[in-house]
């Protein structure tokens, strides 16, 4: 025993008077929030899906006829060759022009869908759709060159594209034509 230390009765009494006024707590339980989850990278998995499911859904574009090295040319089934040919040597007078630089795929598409329908509503035929040629694209390939020739080759009122002349935007623009309106008498 320490000679100044109160005794054991003390200690306990002085500790008793110390808390004397003390409440205890409604709750012997103290509430900690779990740790948020993970982030779950869902917008990236719709992305990654939508990206196969187009590259799946386009048709084989086996008849993209590459005629004079790497320019793509497409001419709907049934249609004379001879459309085609005047369209390549700019036979076709462009009435409208859409430009898609700076545009993402979901972007581009909407755009060229949007584009081409207005056409078919204005009468316009001969069409230029500039797509670009890649050189701000990750291994600077032309992305949206490809999607944009897939795509018109999907819709029912494309009837031929090919590549612009030089003068027109070369490699980064196709040249489109497109069905006439129906025009209905009333």
């Amino acid at each position: 025993m320490n000679k100044g230390a109160p005794p054991e009765d003390d200690a306990a009494t002085l500790f008793r008077a110390a808390v004397a006024d003390a409440k205890p707590l409604a709750s012997d339980r103290i509430h900690h929030e779990p740790p948020p989850p993970p982030a779950i990278p869902r917008q990236h998995w719709r992305d990654e899906r939508a990206a196969l499911t187009e590259s799946i859904a386009l048709p084989e574009l086996l008849d993209l006829h590459l005629e004079g090295g790497d320019e793509a040319a497409w001419l709907r089934t049934g249609m004379a060759p001879s459309v085609l040919r005047d369209l390549r040597r700019g036979r076709w007078v462009v009435q409208a022009h859409l430009d898609l630089h700076g545009m993402n795929r979901d972007e581009a598409r909407q755009h060229v869908a949007l584009f081409l329908a207005e056409c078919v509503a204005r009468g316009q035929r001969c069409l230029r759709i500039v797509h670009g040629k890649g050189l701000g694209s990750p291994r600077r390939e032309p992305v949206l060159k490809k999607l944009v020739l897939g795509w018109l080759a999907q819709r029912k009122e494309v009837l031929a594209f090919c590549q612009a002349r030089p003068a027109d935007g070369g490699a980064g623009a196709v040249i489109v034509l497109i069905e006439a309106a129906v025009r209905r008498d009333p």
